[in-house]
């Protein structure tokens, strides 16, 4: 063994997928926002105003928190890489052990089981029929069966039976080592809201260039003074990217995810928040989330000419022979110890497609357990039937014990031998949890293996609705019209895992946001098909391998403060975003129009800075963190054009006039760029008064707070920000009317916008 490991025959810890610190760190410094402001500081610098660089202070904020957060991120997902997550279970002489991933050597043998993950290369040298899902290494979903001599290849799933495996290739000779498979490569989120601001800042990024360099050149060129079109040409610049809105969007993506962290809930992806709170259909696996997935032997029946006790003999052979340790097996040993029967020659273990499971003897006889659909498709005897359904009305799991001339799939000359029925205690709290999503407006269906009567019997126990609508899609043909199923019916039954892929996807083109609970293997296409994936951390490796979230106490309620999580970070975003872009849009239209007008650009950074501070940035901030659960529409755009269009023409029309009267009445370059500051802050504050409704204590309290901040400002403080004295007389003619007329020009122009322009557009995301 020594020797194995000096050689390097050893499985050393792989690579993540995820980048490295430094990648993180470099791709967050090194961008093109930060290079736009990183010029722009040093021209600013050229000028010795150096109390105009505050604004690299938000540059370097964001930087930092996208890159802390990117990198816990990247940890998260390092801890839930399956290839360095579980124990591998080995046999060393002669003795069954648990070992750590990376001390499995080149010729050990591996003991694999249903809803193992594949960590290393190897061959089947067991005699036990073994299934394997290969879909993450081919794409192909269908099981494979293995038998002695064929190759194994780490990154695929044991979806059916047991084996033994003598490992042929480890470490960085694996097959996982050289592909980035599907279940551990980092996911790509799908996040509506983040696209947006990124496409609007990169929109605007390239556009401010030029806009920029023509305003620098026609400014500089018209009076000669350097430091003036530098600045003025920088406070255009900045204000033309909204650079708190992406800090603002990556702090409070930070919070939640902190906050989900100390709820026992790992977050895989933080794009997954927001596709959750978009989410407005769950689908649900009956055990583990409706169920506790606790399972005990209700009773046993024979049939014909057998006897109870030949039920219980047939049904525990065939459970030990296979050597299964699911919980449908474990009930059934604890009620029944192992028999004597003769020497075990094959064995067919259980598969989510197949429904059932066999075994043969030396004695001929071949005998099996599994669902009365697949293992009798043509009927069962019509009191065997009325006993099933009177079960499975009762939310019973029924299993059919029978006997057959061979084990093929369909069986060949099945006879039934008796039934067993299986009991499932419902969650204590699974009535709560699932009445409370639909109170959020979040329609439940229900994807089982199960018979469907049991399965709906057990969701009305739930109080779901509509749980009487329920299908056997092992009736459902595989033409079927799946959208018109998942529009029609709540409860499916006999499901394979194929057709809950199918499910998903058809409810999907149906334009519904979907999510995806699951625990075992036979959930892993279907959440991969989903929108957004939640798995129990007691579940298959496989299973957690591909979620995005992952429940570490496998409860089921926590997904309660997930879905408000995420609505409350979405919405309230949403909500604010109309703050930061406001000056997004004055900025890039005052500067398209002083290109050509024969004046000065009223403004420079350092105006800008109090006024983004105390009106946008701080404000903001507190209503991200206010409870807003209602149910995400996805209409970013037009909720955020409906306050930020209004405002941004306001403060246009008034800077163009307060120029005019500059040039007319030969005010101070500085009092007129102190006036357009105060009356950027009076319609920011117009805007975060409508934004802050319903008010509360707390959010009226804030208003008044950040009213008073912006009269210190610009009335007590303001020679720290180089803003003109206020307190004159001849100023306040100026300034005061002005003032008072942003509340009526600003609901004018909302009306305008939002009645006669903003109606007619169709705003795509």
């Amino acid at each position: 063994m020594n020797q194995k490991i000096q050689a390097g025959q050893v499985n050393t810890t792989l690579s993540p997928l995820t980048r490295s610190v430094s990648q993180i760190i470099a791709s967050n410094t090194f961008t093109l926002f930060n290079l736009v402001n990183v010029i722009l500081g040093a021209l600013i610098f050229t000028t010795g105003s150096y109390t105009n660089l505050l604004f690299l202070g938000v540059a370097i904020v964001n930087t930092a928190i996208g890159t802390f957060q990117e990198i816990r991120a990247k940890k998260q997902l390092d801890s839930l890489t399956i290839l360095n997550q579980a124990q591998a279970r080995v046999r060393r002489n002669g003795q069954e052990q648990m070992i750590p991933q990376d001390q499995i050597v080149d010729g050990d043998v591996l003991l694999l089981r249903r809803g193992d993950q594949l960590v290393v290369d190897g061959t089947v040298i067991g005699t036990s029929h073994v299934e394997i899902d290969e879909s993450p290494l081919t794409g192909e979903p269908n099981a494979i069966s293995k038998v002695p001599g064929d190759k194994l290849l780490s990154g695929s799933f044991v979806v059916a039976g047991h084996t033994e495996m003598v490992v042929t290739r480890v470490g960085q000779e694996t097959f996982a080592a050289k592909l980035a498979l599907e279940a551990k490569a980092e996911k790509v989120g799908t996040s509506q809201l983040l696209a947006t601001i990124n496409r609007i800042i990169q929109i605007l990024t390239w556009v401010l260039i030029p806009l920029g360099v023509a305003l620098f050149a026609v400014s500089f060129f018209r009076r000669g003074d350097y430091n003036r079109a530098i600045l003025t040409t920088s406070a255009a610049m900045i204000g033309m990217i909204p650079e708190g809105l992406v800090l603002l969007t990556n702090v409070a993506l930070a919070v939640s995810s902190l906050n989900l962290g100390r709820k026992r809930v790992l977050v895989r992806s933080l794009t997954a928040i927001e596709a959750l709170a978009r989410v407005d259909t769950i689908c649900l696996d009956k055990t583990g989330t409706i169920t506790s997935g606790k399972l005990s032997v209700n009773q046993i029946q024979s049939t014909g000419k057998y006897q109870q006790h030949d039920v219980e003999q047939i049904a525990a052979a065939v459970v030990y022979a296979l050597n299964d340790d699911n919980e449908t097996a474990l009930a059934i040993k604890s009620k029944i110890n192992q028999p004597t029967f003769a020497t075990v020659t094959a064995t067919v273990p259980f598969s989510s497609a197949r429904k059932w499971s066999g075994a043969s003897f030396s004695d001929g006889n071949n005998y099996f357990i599994g669902a009365p659909e697949f293992t009798f498709p043509d009927g069962l005897p019509q009191d065997m039937q009325t006993t099933i359904h009177q079960a499975a009305a009762s939310g019973l799991r029924v299993l059919v014990v029978g006997k057959a001339r061979a084990l093929t799939t369909p069986l060949t000359a099945p006879e039934p031998v008796g039934i067993i029925t299986i009991a499932d205690e419902l969650r204590p709290t699974a009535i709560d949890t699932l009445g409370f999503f639909a109170k959020q407006d979040v329609s439940l269906k229900v994807i089982s293996g199960d018979n469907p009567v049991t399965v709906a019997n057990v969701a009305k126990q739930a109080q779901i609705a509509g749980a009487d609508k329920y299908v056997n899609m092992a009736t459902i043909p595989d033409d079927a019209d799946f959208h018109q199923l998942m529009a029609n019916y709540t409860v499916f039954g006999r499901v394979t895992p194929q057709q809950k892929r199918a499910l998903i996807a058809a409810h999907q083109d149906n334009g519904h946001t979907v999510a995806m609970t699951g625990d075992g293997v036979n959930d892993v296409l279907a959440m991969r098909q989903a929108d957004c994936a939640i798995a129990m951390a007691s579940g298959s490796d496989a299973a957690s391998a591909i979620a995005d979230f992952v429940l570490l106490d496998s409860n089921f309620d926590a997904m309660t403060g997930v879905l408000n999580e995420g609505r409350r970070v979405i919405n309230n975003i949403e909500s604010v975003a109309s703050l930061y872009l406001i000056k997004t849009m004055y900025s890039a239209a005052l500067a398209a129009i002083f290109i050509f007008l024969n004046m000065d650009y009223p403004i420079v950074p350092i105006y800008l800075t109090p006024v983004s501070a105390a009106a946008v940035a701080i404000p903001s901030f507190f209503l991200t963190l206010e409870p807003n659960f209602a149910r995400v529409t996805g209409q970013f755009l037009q909720k955020v054009m409906t306050f930020a269009a209004p405002a941004a023409l306001a403060i246009v029309i008034y800077t163009l006039g307060l120029t005019w009267l500059e040039s007319l009445w030969h005010i101070p370059f500085a009092q007129t760029g102190t006036i357009v500051a105060l009356l950027i802050g009076c319609v920011s504050y117009n805007v975060l008064f409508r934004v802050s409704r319903p008010f509360n204590r707390y959010k009226f309290a804030m208003v008044v707070i950040v009213g008073l901040a912006l009269f210190g400002v610009f009335f007590v403080v303001n020679p720290l920000f180089s803003l003109s004295n206020l307190w004159d007389w001849h100023l306040f003619l100026i300034y005061a009317p002005l003032a008072a007329s942003t509340v009526p020009v600003y609901l004018a122009l909302q009306e305008f916008l939002g009645r006669r322009i903003l109606a007619k557009i169709n705003w795509r995301h």
